[in-house]
């Protein structure tokens, strides 16, 4: 149900999404899915003979030319075409990052990635979905180094959603930045506040720390109420509250108790945790302890273009969602 608002906006407009790892089963088992469902036109980043193969030993129904695209760095007429196009942005972009002319060459046909991104960026695709197989650092770099940035806006962020018994919570920083400042964490919280509001929830935000409204004055506790005063002037009318516990983000008694005064009513359902430990951390408890594994996400906030890195363990399930999550941010 969390997801109905939002693969109700992507019918209504289906994008041109890549998918880096297009000979994933799960990847081709999720296009089954995003066709039937009509949210999206896939474009798979792989092998003519090997996805053919995938899909006939999974039984799926999808066919290339009728329901997606595919794209390979050999013999594929679309990549031959394009290929000096790519690999010269490519080496535009970076050639100040160490990046030779030879070297652009070669990441452009073996990385697909890469690939989806300069799609994206050189306006092939309309949005990307990568990282079902390797690092996440690895596979933002090269989003990172293509598609840049959000103006405003110098780092990304990411976010992911937590289906719990009777609440649902987004948490973030997740993944990407390890000790992000005050301003850096007011930046994501709007950026988070913005994608909560995809989902048709009014964003609620609180800001956690070890510390509870001025319990004690640590580096993070500290930080924790900056970034409360940044928001209240950079966003006035967002309900924000922090810093606090984060059984006092969930339960509003206890919050009364400790602040009565408290602006923020009702359960939090964006905590923004003061660095990527607590943020990681708290996700993959609660993942296990207490969401029975039930998540969308990463989410990845601050790009220029729409574009979400999963994670190896992304089930079809979160393949499905995350592609219907990217054709909305590309409205």
């Amino acid at each position: 149900m969390i997801m109905k608002p939002v693969f109700s906006q992507a019918r209504m407009a289906p994008k041109r999404i890549v998918f880096a790892e297009g000979e994933d089963e799960r990847v081709l088992r999720a296009i089954q899915v995003v066709v039937d469902e009509g949210i999206a036109k896939p474009i798979l980043v792989g092998r003519h003979t090997e996805i053919k193969h995938q899909i006939e030993a999974a039984g799926l129904r999808i066919r290339e030319g009728r329901d997606f695209e595919i794209v390979h760095s050999e013999n594929c007429p679309f990549f031959e075409a394009h290929f000096d196009e790519f690999w010269q942005t490519y080496h535009g972009l970076t050639e100040r990052k160490g990046i030779s002319p030879d070297y652009a060459r070669r990441e452009v046909r073996r990385r697909p990635t890469l690939c989806g991104a300069l799609m994206v960026h050189l306006g092939y695709a309309d949005g990307l979905i990568c990282g079902t197989f390797g690092r996440h650092e690895m596979h933002r770099e090269y989003v990172e180094n293509v598609i840049g940035t959000r103006a405003g806006h110098d780092r990304y962020y990411a976010m992911n959603l937590l289906m719990l018994p009777g609440r649902t919570v987004f948490v973030g920083d997740t993944y990407v930045n390890y000790d992000p400042s005050a301003e850096q964490l007011a930046d994501m919280a709007l950026l988070a506040a913005e994608e909560v509001r995809n989902f048709g929830i009014q964003p609620k935000v609180a800001l956690l720390s070890h510390s509870t409204f001025g319990t004690q004055d640590t580096p993070t506790s500290i930080k924790m109420r900056e970034v409360l005063a940044a928001l209240k002037t950079r966003a006035p009318d967002l309900e924000v509250e922090g810093e606090m516990h984060g059984d006092a983000a969930l339960d509003e008694q206890i919050r009364k108790a400790a602040f009565p005064n408290s602006q923020l009513k009702g359960q939090a359902n964006l905590l923004i945790m003061p660095s990527l430990d607590a943020a990681n951390i708290s996700f993959n408890l609660l993942k296990v302890a207490a969401g029975d594994n039930l998540t969308i996400g990463p989410i990845l906030l601050g790009t220029a273009k729409p574009v979400n890195v999963l994670t190896p363990t992304a089930t079809v399930r979160r393949i499905v969602n995350m592609t219907a999550l990217t054709v909305v941010d590309g409205r």
